[in-house]
């Protein structure tokens, strides 16, 4: 299903994740699961993947995750604010001591000038602050949903495991 790089790339999160004894939770918007379903694809990850969040619609970031109504209608679901709410909504509704959240325009529609498809922020929670990055991916929506799981992944591990 994902590409050997890919789960090579989870299970060293897994790894660190173990090694420093805390539990990962993920809140997933337009990748849809795809980041718990990585995780979940490698035996032996429910020693420290607590739970997944697939909050599609704002409603359900609302209602899971307890993104604020108005922050949304402010910034819009797709920004840096919901994406920061995102993650430390996971983390107050879990056990888990890290959460990752992705929020983004995946395409081929839904884009806009302010937000082309292939824009998507993703946030890691956890321990003193919140980290919020912008990215801009390119190709089509399977190419962009991949992408983010990836730079997922990478922002767990630097922003969490930076001696790993």
């Amino acid at each position: 299903m994902f590409s050997d790089a890919l789960t090579a790339k989870a299970r060293r999160l897994l790894k660190a994740c173990e090694a420093q004894g805390v539990m990962l939770a993920t809140a997933e918007s337009c990748t849809g699961g795809l980041i718990a379903a990585l995780l979940t694809e490698i035996p032996g990850s429910s020693a420290v993947f607590d739970r997944g969040f697939v909050t599609y619609s704002n409603a359900a970031k609302q209602a899971q995750l307890g993104v604020p109504a108005a922050l949304i209608k402010r910034h819009g679901a797709v920004s840096a604010p919901v994406a920061r709410a995102m993650a430390e909504g996971a983390l107050k509704h879990g056990r888990a001591q890290i959460a990752v959240s992705v929020t983004g325009v995946a395409g081929p529609g839904g884009g806009t000038k302010e937000k082309p498809v292939g824009l998507v922020y993703i946030a890691v929670a956890g321990g003193k602050a919140t980290h919020v990055e912008e990215c801009r991916f390119k190709g089509d929506r399977s190419a962009i949903r991949l992408s983010a799981v990836k730079k997922a992944l990478d922002l767990i591990m630097a922003r969490s495991f930076r001696s790993s």
